[in-house]
């Protein structure tokens, strides 16, 4: 394991996380944010704006690219809390602690702490919201992923069954107001949901779901992001219509969210999201159906 300060798009004091295999940035100049994940020499998994890296102190919300930790559901003044402040970075023995200060408009203080296995292409995330202020809050973690532009991402629905043999329903499909169900980037199966980054397509694209074993992946120039986190509870726990997972492009990226269930945070209380990434090499998909996803998908979710 090798963890080092460089400079990273930028920004001066940023932790680079490597076991030789894959490499994680975090950067202590705004966030808490990764903003690099991806094999070593390899491309960024992660969507990176240009004209926003090495910049920081902006008075409003700067999506930059990356990963990072919001509240769900979206509010303007909450979720848009802006991060572009310096943070606070601890190493450890197999990552680094990324840890914001208390937002003024919230009274919140996010965390994000990255650990990263030995060998191969594991990394936990866990994600930390302290309730700093002197009220009770409810909120939802809400973690999000920006993805690089021009691949796929893909989400598994819980298994499916057969009717009448199963009458209950087991997890919504849930829409927002400018979802189209038209949309050419949107593919839906009988166990997947297929949305393509397409960067000429500027229009919003937005559908959530839910799943205890809730992942979600994304397959660019042959290789295989996936994300996953351990949903608790049922639907009617969630945010937004009861989604653990939920997935929106434009034409500058695709983000892959999972979203845990709201707790009532007393002043000092915390709350914690987890997810675990992975990643592949050499993942082809020759036609997007059931069948060939559970042979060149599937197989690999569930592997650290």
């Amino acid at each position: 394991m090798n963890i080092e300060t460089i400079e990273y798009g930028g920004w001066r004091n940023c932790r680079r996380i490597s076991n030789g295999t894959v490499e994680a940035v975090m950067t202590g100049d705004v966030g808490p944010r990764v903003m690099r994940y991806g094999f070593c020499g390899g491309r960024n998994f992660f969507r990176e704006f240009a004209d926003q890296m090495g910049r920081s102190g902006e008075s409003e919300w700067v999506a930059r690219g990356g990963h990072r930790i919001w509240i769900a559901p979206e509010d303007r003044v909450r979720s848009y809390a802006p991060d572009n402040c310096a943070v606070r970075i601890e190493e450890t023995a197999d990552g680094v602690i990324a840890t914001g200060p208390v937002e003024p408009s919230t009274g919140l203080e996010k965390q994000i702490a990255l650990r990263m296995a030995s060998s191969g292409t594991a990394v936990e995330v866990v994600h930390r919201i302290r309730n700093a202020g002197a009220a009770a809050c409810c909120i939802a973690p809400w973690a999000l992923t920006m993805m690089a532009q021009g691949g796929c991402g893909i989400h598994g629905f819980p298994p499916r069954g057969t009717h009448p043999e199963m009458l209950a329903p087991v997890n919504p499909l849930v829409m927002w107001a400018f979802t189209n169900l038209a949309d050419p980037r949107l593919r839906l199966l009988e166990r997947y949901l297929v949305l393509r980054q397409d960067p000429g397509n500027p229009a919003p694209q937005k559908l959530g779901s839910w799943n205890r074993q809730t992942w979600g992946a994304y397959l660019l120039d042959g290789e295989l992001f996936v994300k996953r986190f351990e949903a608790s509870g049922d639907p009617a726990a969630y945010a937004d219509l009861g989604c653990s997972f939920e997935t929106f492009t434009n034409a500058d990226f695709l983000e892959l969210e999972t979203l845990g269930p709201p707790e009532t945070l007393e002043p000092g209380e915390s709350l914690t999201h987890v997810e675990r990434w992975s990643a592949f090499r050499g993942v082809e998909i020759e036609r997007w159906d059931d069948a060939e996803l559970d042979r060149a998908v599937l197989p690999l979710i569930g592997q650290p």
